[in-house]
């Protein structure tokens, strides 16, 4: 047993702009999880809302970060994987969880590939059909509902009932994760809108569902936060609702620190005003079974 747990980040840096491993490292460490990072590319900024932002590919050095780290023994009780970009990216990824994983350590994939109804610009189906290849090996996936619905060969911007959103769920499991959760799901029945994260445990057949108000501003990042938080409440040992009512309260506190400040969206939540309360006791508030 390690002293302090262990996380594999399998993510991209960028030098500006709250964003994968620049949240993923400050969240979990602040919950008492240890983070080795394994960066896939240094970025001068993010790409949510910069140009001309600078690039540098370390695929050519992840395999030498794999295999040192293996030599060394080292393990992990968790690897935890989001943006990828290319096909040889995630093929790495999938080799370093068959070097890494064991009987006791938690896979979680984020499968980052689009939002709002479309891809992004650096991917394409063949980095779709890849992803879903790489989530038959997790424990965890963590699509958001675009994602979702391009893992499926759905129509992302569907009207979707929540019936409908279970249905998807199933079926993502059956490709291989043991839990699949879903967020951004939009609620197009309610006057008052609200955003909900969705998620389905399949050993133990159980649907579950934590909703928040919609707030109307888009923050790049916040899908990094809510899976490190997520990651983080299940390795100091909370139940699955108990983890997604987390990642949602503090994300939910996260929007609502920033969205009275003028700042441009595009910097991210304003991180550092809310990293303390990962430290205070969760108040449960709104998990439901569905």
């Amino acid at each position: 047993m390690h002293p302090v747990k262990r996380v594999a980040a399998i993510h991209d840096l960028s030098g500006f702009g709250r964003a994968s491993l620049t949240s993923i490292i400050p969240i979990l460490s602040s919950m008492g999880i240890q983070v080795c990072p394994l960066p896939t590319a240094i970025l001068s900024t993010h790409t949510g809302g910069f140009e001309d932002y600078t690039f540098v590919d370390l695929t050519d050095s992840m395999e030498g970060f794999m295999n040192h780290w293996h030599s060394l023994n080292i393990d992990f009780d968790c690897i935890y994987s989001g943006f990828l970009g290319s096909v040889r990216q995630i093929n790495i990824v999938s080799k370093f969880i068959d070097l890494f994983r064991t009987e006791n350590n938690l896979v979680v994939i984020d499968p980052v590939m689009g939002d709002n109804g479309k891809l992004y610009v650096t991917m394409n189906m063949e980095m779709v059909e890849n992803m879903r290849n790489l989530i038959s090996k997790a424990d965890i996936i963590t699509p958001n509902f675009t994602e979702a619905a391009y893992l499926l060969g759905e129509d992302p911007n569907t009207k979707i009932s929540e019936c409908k959103v279970k249905e998807w769920m199933v079926r993502l499991s059956e490709m291989g994760p043991k839990i699949v959760i879903i967020t951004s799901v939009p609620d197009n029945h309610k006057k008052h809108k609200e955003t909900h994260v969705l998620a389905y445990n399949k050993e133990d057949n159980v649907f579950w569902k934590v909703s928040s108000k919609h707030i109307p501003a888009f923050y790049p990042g916040t899908g990094d936060a809510f899976t490190s938080v997520l990651v983080g409440g299940l390795l100091q040992g909370d139940s699955l609702p108990l983890a997604l009512d987390r990642g949602v309260q503090f994300i939910s506190t996260c929007i609502k620190a920033s969205y009275g400040f003028k700042y441009p969206t595009r910097e991210g939540v304003l991180l550092e005003k809310v990293l303390d309360t990962l430290k205070l006791p969760v108040i449960v508030s709104s998990y439901e079974l569905i």
